[in-house]
């Protein structure tokens, strides 16, 4: 038998209904949506914050947003995610169901492959299922895309995300990151994190999918603050330029490095590693230039992945970048980082044996540990970015590794 709950869910009016508001108003819209069908006292979004130690209560019935959007930030309730209910749905990606004096408060996360935007929060009247848990959980889902398609219409989301200012130079560093931490895909999930210094490193961490390839990138300018971040400008949007064109790697490498000899002033200089994966002969192409050394878990091993080392990116132009080549295979996960997370007020991270402890853990997860660990080693004094990308490979086919119909004139379709 059908939950009522379930059967009071319209996610198809939902959508409707936060697509006909403005941006800035879909997320309470659909929350309103929501409480209206379950008969719900309230439906909350708790949005994470940019430091992932916290939650904001960004949207909801109330109209939450639209306050905030208003000026009155100071009234949105933002609450420490350390032992709470929100840092448990958020890790495990597993909704939490509680029942106190005949009220309900269902908390589900909120995600798009993988990428934690934040969780929903709903107080019913009722104690709903499990049928019914699933269809909230599914509306959670349907909010994920909501997020996704409002955030690029209004600063109000990364408005609400922020607990402290960004100074310039954060503020061009945060334009240098994909616009997710995360992606889940069948043959792998990648994710990265930064934990930025107080005066900005000029670290930044970068990835694209297409059909055949898998594309990474780590990179760590020299200096800090705005003369960090705009070596570091160059060079990402170099290599995103090269990306696009479909350059070969070794190419990508070498037309960055000219632009950022062209555009830099001598001793300005960018380390960081490329790599490719080729999803089809699960092989990995790496350049190293000047940075340190990835590390690979392997069958519960973990050990650093001896590459040879170029020279870092500025120095002198119409060098010709090494490409190296790893190969992959089902269950490996390997860790690219800067020397934020190695630095000596860092040493007593143990690296290693970190990864061999959360070899068990979502890649999320593990980035998100060692940029903790090292924040806790310094006391909070990060004297550098300490900056982390983890990519586990699973294996398996890839679209672009099977055969594709073909026209009568050998095409692909």
């Amino acid at each position: 038998m059908t939950s009522p709950l379930v059967s009071a869910l319209d996610l198809r009016e939902l959508l409707d209904r936060a697509e006909a508001a403005s941006p800035v108003e879909a997320i309470d819209v659909m929350a309103d949506a929501m409480a209206e069908m379950l008969s719900a006292a309230e439906v909350w979004f708790w949005i994470t914050d940019l430091s992932g130690r916290a939650v904001a209560r960004f949207g909801g019935t109330g109209a939450n947003a639209a306050r905030l959007h208003q000026g009155g930030a100071e009234d949105v309730p933002v609450v420490p995610l350390s032992g709470t209910v929100y840092e448990r749905v958020l890790r495990t990606q597993r909704p939490d169901l509680r029942t106190v004096g005949g009220e309900s408060r269902l908390i589900v996360p909120v995600a798009d492959r993988g990428d934690t935007m934040g969780v929903v929060e709903v107080h019913l009247p009722v104690t709903p299922d499990e049928l019914a848990v699933a269809g909230i959980a599914a509306a959670a889902r349907a909010l994920a895309y909501v997020v996704v398609g409002a955030r690029r219409h209004t600063d109000l989301f990364e408005w609400a995300q922020r607990s402290a200012p960004f100074s310039l130079a954060a503020e061009i560093q945060r334009r240098l990151l994909p616009s997710s931490f995360t992606c889940e895909a069948g043959q792998f999930t990648v994710s990265g994190w930064l934990e930025p210094a107080n005066a900005v490193g000029g670290d930044t961490f970068d990835y694209a999918l297409d059909r055949d390839s898998l594309h990474l990138s780590i990179t760590d300018a020299v200096g800090h603050d705005v003369t960090a971040a705009l070596l570091a400008t160059v060079l990402v949007g170099s290599l995103r330029n090269g990306r696009r064109h479909q350059l070969a790697l070794r190419d990508q490498a070498a037309t960055a490095n000219d632009a950022l000899v062209a555009h830099s002033l001598p001793g300005e200089f960018v380390t960081g590693q490329l790599a490719r994966v080729d999803r089809a002969r699960a092989r990995l192409a790496v350049v190293n230039a000047g940075h340190p050394l990835p590390y690979r878990v392997r069958g519960g091993e973990v050990g650093v992945i001896e590459l040879d080392v170029d020279i870092p990116f500025g120095l002198y132009a119409g060098h010709e970048f090494a490409v190296q080549h790893v190969d992959l295979r089902a269950g490996d996960r390997v860790v690219l980082v800067t020397d934020g997370i190695l630095e000596r007020n860092a040493e007593t991270v143990d690296v290693e044996a970190l990864l061999a402890a959360t070899a068990d853990r979502h890649p999320r997860e593990v980035v998100y540990t060692l940029g903790e660990e090292v924040l806790t080693a310094t006391g909070g004094d990060l004297r550098d970015d300490a900056t982390v990308l983890c990519l586990d490979w699973h294996g398996g086919p890839s679209l672009g590794g099977r055969e594709r119909a073909t026209d009568t004139v050998g095409r692909a379709r």
